[in-house]
């Protein structure tokens, strides 16, 4: 019998500190369909509630509490041979997914139908919006919240997080670009439509400068919408000297011309390309 949400977390939560109540075939259960819940989209680690992400922190546990209870097992998939505790996802034909051999999607993340998954890695308690592209060797970390008409370019890495309970993931908007080889970790929120450049790399202390107006301002942990960001360096002062910095610069807003040049994933879907 299904249980309320209510009832799924506080048998989550009271488990997640008495290990040993996981004996019990009623903890157990409300476990398993906490995943099952994520592997349909009927549950989120983080979702929008008035303009403002919410972590829920209890979904955090019951994966973790997930990893404690699943045997490790053998699994084949064709020639393949997995030894792990979390299956992937199957049946993707009936759920509108696209999977590129090569691509690994765990069970309890959710995609959209219309997602296409490169030979890239999607980890269980991620959420990826419909139209997005998951280009080759591209990561989405356990978690991670991904918007619709997404392209996370080839090699970018998105960190995931399941503790500290309560800990942000890293989210990217809806109809925002990833070059290739960006890096986004420790709960870095990028804003709708903006645009990474190739080699970004975002932390949560990372300097976002915005160098487009006559004095810079200063972001941490969020790209402004419609933000066009580059890779740059800063000078900062050490006990042993002077260095530069990675940071991050904000060089401008996104514009029809910089529509064109990210537009190519919807061109090789309608020519059947990709």
């Amino acid at each position: 019998m299904s249980m309320t949400q209510t009832d799924l977390q506080t048998l989550i939560e009271d488990a997640s500190s008495r290990h040993e109540l996981l004996d019990s075939s009623e903890y157990r259960s409300a476990v398993e369909e906490t995943i099952e819940r994520l592997d349909k989209g009927d549950l989120r680690m983080a979702e929008k509630v008035n303009n403002e992400w919410v972590v829920n922190s209890w979904v955090q546990k019951a994966i973790l509490l997930y990893f404690r209870t699943e045997p490790i097992k053998t699994m084949q998939s064709g020639p393949f041979e997995y030894h792990d505790k979390i299956p992937i996802k199957h049946d993707l034909a009936s759920l509108g997914i696209r999977a590129v051999p090569g691509a690994i999607i765990r069970y309890g993340s959710f995609i959209e139908p219309g997602v296409v998954v490169a030979p890239g890695f999607v980890n269980t308690g991620a959420y990826v919006g419909t139209g997005s592209l998951v280009d080759t060797w591209a990561t989405v970390g356990s978690g991670a919240q991904v918007g619709k008409n997404v392209h996370i370019a080839g090699g970018v890495g998105i960190g995931g997080v399941l503790e500290p309970a309560g800990a942000k993931p890293v989210i990217v908007e809806d109809g925002a670009f990833l070059g290739s080889r960006c890096i986004l970790v420790e709960g870095v929120v990028v804003e709708e439509r903006a645009v990474l450049a190739a080699q970004v790399c975002l932390t949560s202390s990372t300097h976002i400068i915005d160098m487009s107006q006559d004095e810079p301002v200063t972001y941490r942990g969020r790209v402004p919408a419609g933000s066009l960001v580059v890779p740059g360096t800063r000078k900062r002062k050490f006990p042993g000297g002077e260095a530069e910095v990675t940071c991050a610069l904000i060089i401008g807003k996104r514009t029809d011309s910089t529509d064109g040049k990210v537009a190519l994933t919807d061109d090789l879907r309608d020519f059947a390309f990709g």
